[in-house]
């Protein structure tokens, strides 16, 4: 989060909405001293004990708590106009919810944040959830499009027979996944025999397999590669090329990234729902 300071607007009914402040990209953020002062700690040391307590339901959730909460020193008005520096917290919404789930029960105000807090935050995950649902029937589509090129580069290689493809294919796999092959990858994310590998696919992974194909698709056109075995080697120097990127970003490997619910289903439930919106017009 940025420090930069920009107050939200004061229209809002809830007072947690009028110490909302937002960054120069538009992201929001909430002060901790705002926070505190909102929900009655007229010390804000005592507020303090609540951060550290959010911080630490914060790490044993699995989240990152520097995501989340951010030391930083703001200038605060005293009396004739002077400033003073003082330590403040700038807390994401989730930071917030967890903030406001240890602080004082007993207080009207935190009831209120707690019920404020736990709409807002399960709105914006399920608003997050269909973003996520969004990327992965793009980047799903682009596989598609791509593979026919990668297919296309491949025969013009050489690889012209339907067994020749799929060794080709699998060089690839072998390269990303570390030695595993479309068969093995299939076993390892333990899906039936008539469902594709690339359908169960998140967005993280389906990106790491989209790069895989556009770059031996060029590579393949660029350096003008001939036979069989030159494409084969070509392609699974690319899968590993992007797999040791993954490896040095400190990502998951793709073949521990879990499967996920069918791509078939999320392009479903979007026809049905384009057809709900076309019949409401």
């Amino acid at each position: 989060m940025s420090k930069a300071i920009q107050k939200g607007g004061g229209g809002h009914v809830s007072p947690f909405e009028r110490i909302r402040r937002t960054n120069e990209a538009g992201g929001e953020f909430w002060s901790s001293r705002d926070f505190a002062a909102v929900l009655e700690y007229g010390d804000y040391r005592n507020f303090e004990a609540v951060i550290e307590k959010a911080k630490l339901a914060c790490f044993n959730s699995g989240h990152r708590v520097e995501d989340h909460f951010v030391d930083v020193t703001e200038m605060i008005e005293i009396g004739k106009g002077g400033q003073r520096a003082v330590t403040t917290v700038f807390m994401s919404r989730y930071a917030c919810y967890l903030a406001i789930q240890n602080a004082d029960p007993r207080k009207e105000i935190v009831a209120l944040g707690q019920t404020y807090f736990a709409v807002q935050t399960r709105r914006q995950e399920l608003a997050d959830l269909r973003l996520g649902d969004e990327r992965r029937l793009l980047l799903r589509e682009e596989m598609r499009q791509h593979n026919a090129q990668l297919a296309d580069a491949a025969k013009g290689a050489g690889v012209t027979e339907p067994k020749d493809y799929a060794i080709f294919q699998n060089h690839g796999y072998m390269g990303l996944y570390g030695g595993m092959t479309a068969e093995d990858i299939h076993r390892h994310k333990a899906l039936k025999k008539s469902q594709k590998i690339l359908d169960h696919m998140g967005s993280t992974e389906l990106a790491a397999n989209l790069f895989r194909a556009t770059q031996t698709e060029e590579k393949l056109r660029r350096e003008n590669v001939r036979g069989k075995t030159a494409a084969n080697r070509t392609h699974h120097e690319v899968g590993a090329k992007v797999r040791q990127t993954i490896k040095e970003l400190g990502g998951t490997m793709p073949e521990d990234l879990p499967r996920t619910e069918s791509i078939k289903k999320l392009e479903t439930r979007k026809r049905k729902q384009i057809g709900r919106r076309k019949k409401r017009e």
